[in-house]
This record gives structure tokens, sequence and C-alpha cells, in this order.
């Protein structure tokens, strides 16, 4: 850590949805960030308008408004360092990509895309860098003459850096330690582009720079691109203020071998992305896992806990509780693996955790797409109280909690005709003449006669006690049977037995 003050960034390009890896690392930054008590700062990377997709930047910003990460400097929050978006700085980068130009770290290069496919494809392995700059259309190439004619008539170019030779350039990473490139394995990227846009390159170190971001966490497979990095701190003068590196180990197929992308979560049944993402020039729309019934909560733990852990075995966490163990240093260098089977397992936990009061709404969310329109707040409350620790997603709560409000459609009738008998219909007639002269039902007590009815008849308890489970809620499944039945009422399930009893018998 240094003195400055911590100022993290999360910058994301708007080309599409946000892949769960992404939004771990705007926890991580957040984490960070509210720990040492300094700024999250969110910065959109549109410099490349070929790959611009409208409506991803909104879908961003609702993507960390669902999960709570509210940063504290963005293109809608405003800030002392704005405009946040790259594409409104674009007046800002050529300044510094000339001067690389002029202190001879960088060049122009005129060579068209169409040259550069020929080269690629009559040259196995080719970059652009120390093996072919000199024979290539570049101001490292041609005479000075002949580039300031270039220059002159306007022709399109981009500038490029241009990479030393034999020389090694290294960081400390503060996941993966010391870290070593040779400049000789790196080819010349493009900084600027012919649009006059920057690339990600000189747009990263510019940006973090002028914000003084003192913290840059971004995913391993960045690491690439940090000599370039690096020389563009050191040769803008800057390198000084370079802020300190951590990268991020990937999130890898549940199977371990390879990062996991948006085609795994298609095959193999789960999404990838924290909200769904539709694709307008596709028409393609992608699952999230705030759609599939996921609550934020259970998201941001599980991706907590994708590489990191806090030492002690916990495994649920409150977002307090994450900012105040969070440690940069407990984040593994080694992939974590996805398992879907576990993320359901955290929102299971979570739901069971959650208040009522906090469940309501989706609650009242789920039933309305099927339907029911729920009317009885305080009925409402107490069946989520009875039902939540049955339910992983939140659609589960229609299965476990519509039957509260409405009768079953259909019913097991698997579990019931093959054992069903006259006695039992006898039972079941009796149980109703019981009911219509109580004056309403208590479970203990229900529970009770209901039990010593069966003694009576010469039943199994067992035998009867699952048919009558199956005539209030239409299955096998659902809290303590005498529960459901206070619940419904003293009318509402005798009706129930007696709509059920014609289906049983038919």
């Amino acid at each position: 850590m240094t003195d400055k003050k911590v100022r993290v960034r999360f910058a994301p390009s708007p080309t599409g949805g946000l892949h769960l890896g992404g939004v771990r690392t705007v926890l991580f930054n957040y984490l960070f960030a509210k720990k040492h008590h300094g700024d999250f700062v969110l910065r959109i990377e549109d410099t490349d308008q070929t790959r611009y997709v409208e409506g991803a930047e909104e879908y961003i910003l609702d993507c960390l408004k669902w999960c709570g990460l509210h940063p504290d400097e963005s293109p809608v929050a405003g800030g002392h360092y704005a405009p946040y978006r790259q594409s409104e700085r674009k007046a800002i980068y050529r300044e510094y990509a000339e001067r690389l130009v002029m202190q001879g770290h960088a060049y122009y290069a005129f060579d068209t895309a169409e040259e550069l496919d020929k080269n690629r494809k009559e040259i196995p392995n080719f970059q652009y860098g120390q093996a072919y700059r000199d024979t290539l259309r570049n101001s490292v190439s041609l005479p000075q003459h002949e580039v300031d004619a270039l220059l002159d008539a306007h022709t399109p170019h981009v500038i490029r850096i241009k990479m030393p030779a034999d020389e090694t350039v290294s960081f400390t990473d503060m996941i993966r330690g010391h870290v070593s490139f040779e400049t000789n394995l790196v080819d010349d990227k493009v900084l600027l582009k012919a649009d006059g846009m920057p690339t990600y390159h000189l747009a990263v170190v510019v940006d973090d720079y002028l914000m003084k971001i003192s913290h840059a966490f971004r995913g391993e497979e960045w690491l690439p691109s940090a000599p370039v990095h690096l020389l563009l701190w050191e040769y803008l003068g800057w390198k000084a203020d370079m802020p300190q590196w951590a990268h991020l180990p990937l999130i890898l197929k549940p199977d371990g071998h390879g990062k996991l992308s948006k085609r795994d979560g298609a095959r193999l049944g789960f999404p990838v992305y924290a909200m769904s993402w539709f694709d307008a020039k596709t028409g393609e729309l992608t699952p999230g896992f705030r759609e599939l019934g996921f609550l934020p909560e259970a998201f941001l733990n599980l991706l907590a806990t994708l590489g990191w852990n806090d030492g002690t075995g916990q495994e649920l966490f409150t977002l307090d509780e994450l900012v105040e163990k969070f440690s940069i240093e407990r984040v593994s260098k080694a992939g974590a693996k996805f398992d879907f089977e576990k993320a359901k397992w955290f929102n299971a936990e979570w739901i069971k955790k959650s208040e009522v009061s906090s469940l309501k709404s989706e609650v009242i969310r789920v039933l309305a797409d099927k339907g029911i329109v729920v009317t009885d707040d305080a009925k409402l409350e107490t069946v989520i109280n009875l039902v939540k620790d049955r339910c992983v997603v939140l659609p589960d709560f229609y299965l476990q909690a519509g039957y509260f409000f409405e009768q079953p459609k259909e019913y097991d009738l698997n579990a019931v005709k093959p054992k069903w008998t006259d006695a039992k219909t006898d039972f079941f007639n009796t149980l109703i003449s019981l009911l219509t002269a109580e004056a309403s039902i208590e479970a203990h007590d229900f529970e009770t006669k209901f039990k010593a009815l069966a003694e009576e008849k010469a039943l199994k308890v067992g035998d009867v006690m699952l048919p009558f489970r199956i005539m209030l809620v239409g299955g096998k499944f659902g809290p303590h049977v005498f529960d459901i039945a206070a619940l419904l009422g003293k009318a509402e399930t005798i009706s129930r037995i007696e709509k059920a009893l014609a289906a049983f018998t038919a």
C-alpha cells in the first residue's frame, strides 16, 4: 500500500452482456476501495466504435445497481475527473501519442489493411514489430521528407509503440509477485487508430494517470499487454505514479479446462451473465443470474469465493463482512472452477437468511407472473416464512407457495390411485364431517384429531397423510401439512378435500 488515496476503477467496454468474471472484477475493486476508504470509479471504454452495442452501457449500470455495487464516480454520477466515457475524451489522447512519436518511442504507420492482410497470409506468424518494422510503410523505414508528405496529405495512419530490442521489463503483481517480460517477444501495438481514437493500451494508461488511479485489478488475460503498459508509463514520465497491479485468476469451466464462456453456460444449462442480455443485432437472448431467480447477495457471495477466501472456512458473507475481511493477498493465483450446484447452494442459503420483508416484493412478482394476485399481506408473510427454507431460486416460491393462493390445477395421481381404497374414501368423508363441525382449524389440535380418526378407522396415519397433502397442494411437497391446512382455513380445506376425492375416485 502507498500513502496516496486508494482509487480503483472498473473499465468495461459496452459490447454486450456482463460476464460473471467482470462482476467479480467489480466486486474485488469495490471491496478493496471500501476497505481502504477509497473511491470506486466506473469508466466506460468505448473507443472501439465498431464493437459498440446500443444499450450496453445502460445494461452495465443496471447490473451494478442490481448487485448493490454503486460507483463513487461514473458517467451518471459524474466526478472531478469527468468525462468518464473514453469516446468523450478523444481529444486528450493524441497529445500523448504525438509526444511519444517526438521522443522516438512511437511512430506513424501508413500501411493499409490490405497490405497488412497480405503480409499475414504470406508470412507465418507475422507480427508488426522488430522483425519486419523496417520493411513496412512507417516513419521508421521511410525518409523524413516522405513521412512529412504523407502527413501533409492527411494519409490515413496509426501510431504504434516502438518496442525496444533486447530489454526485460518487470513489475510486482499484488497476487503473482515478480513478473517479467522480454520485449523482443512483443509486437508494436497500435496506440492511436486512424480515426483518432486510442486503443485500450494508450487510453488505459493516460486515463489511469489523469484519474489518479492507485490500484488496477484486471483479469489475467491482460498480462500479455503489461509490457506495453509498463513502457508507456515509463516513456510518458509517469512511472512513479503507476498503479499497483493485480491480475485476477480466471473463472474456469466446471471441468477446470479453460476459461468459462457464454457457450459453456448454454451447453451446460446455467447462466454466465449477471442479468439477461438481449443482443438487438443477432436477436439472441442470453439468460442471467437475476432472471433465473438469484438474489444479488448470493451472487456476490458466490463471486467473492471464486478465487478468494478469508482463511477461516466461512462461506456466507454479507457485503459489509466482505469489505471488512477482504484482502487482495488472499486471492489465489490459480483459476477457480465454476460450480453451478454450489452457486445454487449459496442462493438457497441466502433465501433462508433473508428477512421476509426483503423477499416479499420478489415473491409477489413470481406469483404475479403465474397469474396469482396476492391481496392478503399478512398471509403472504406467513407463507414465505413457512416455505423459504425449501426454495433454491426465487421461482421456486410458485411451486412452494402458489397453492396457498389457488387450488391445485392437477394432482400427483400416480402417488395416490394405485393404493386407493374405499376405506380411505370413508376416512376423508368422515374428516369433512369432523371439520364441518369445527369453528376453525388449529394445526396442533387438527393433527391430533386426524391421527385419532385414522386409528379409529384402522388406517395407518402415513397411508392417509400423503393423500391429504396431495389434496391440499397437488404433490408430495410443502411444509407440515397441518400448518398448510390451518393457513388455508376450514372452508378451503374442505373444498380441496371434496375436489380431490372426486379426482381420486374417478
